[in-house]
């Protein structure tokens, strides 16, 4: 097998190579589902917003010159496709978004299938009372497979510098909360 290398894959995507664009998208789905997620959107408008950032990176393949910094403008435009429809569809932004944190994956047993669930509730509820901030950060730390600290300063505008002190506050914050 061998190791995903964006800038051929970028290139051949854009001559209309279906397997390089599903490498693509297998390399990078988790972390535009977590920016789109970040912005407490239904399960449905972060698909769409997925949705508009595959359509939006094919637009312009053939425009993007370094590809190793195609994880940040990923992220750049996932955020921007959220806070377009975010814009459009003039409502709040519900509170508790439980789908954010994906299907759990049930261990085979029944009372650990149960424990795990309940962890998973207490870790769902606690994460909702951090300030919205540290949820964002979260979510998109925990991405799968994990971003880069460059990623997610693009996705957050935030400096690369303060994310691992923020992150730090607000893993310390969430243990508290489970802690009570």
């Amino acid at each position: 097998m061998t190791e995903f290398d964006p800038a051929i894959a970028l290139a051949a995507a854009a001559k209309g190579d279906e397997a390089a664009w599903k490498s693509i998208v297998t390399a990078y789905a988790g972390l535009i589902w977590s920016v789109a997620r970040s912005f407490r959107l239904s399960t449905t408008d972060a698909g769409d917003v997925v949705q508009g950032t595959w359509l939006r990176l094919v637009e312009h393949l053939d425009e993007i010159r370094d590809a190793r910094r195609l994880p940040a403008w990923l992220a750049t435009t996932t955020r921007r496709e959220a806070i377009n429809l975010l814009r459009r569809s003039g409502r709040d932004v519900p509170v508790e978004d439980v789908d954010a944190f994906g299907p759990a994956r049930a261990p085979g047993e029944v009372d650990e299938r149960l424990l795990h669930g309940e962890t998973q509730r207490a870790l769902a509820r606690a994460v909702t009372q951090l300030p919205h901030a540290c949820q964002r950060l979260l979510r998109v730390l925990f991405a799968d497979p994990p971003p880069t600290y460059e990623t997610v300063s693009a996705a957050l505008e935030m400096p690369i510098g303060s994310i691992g002190p923020t992150r730090a506050r607000c893993l310390s914050g969430l243990r508290a909360l489970l802690a009570d």
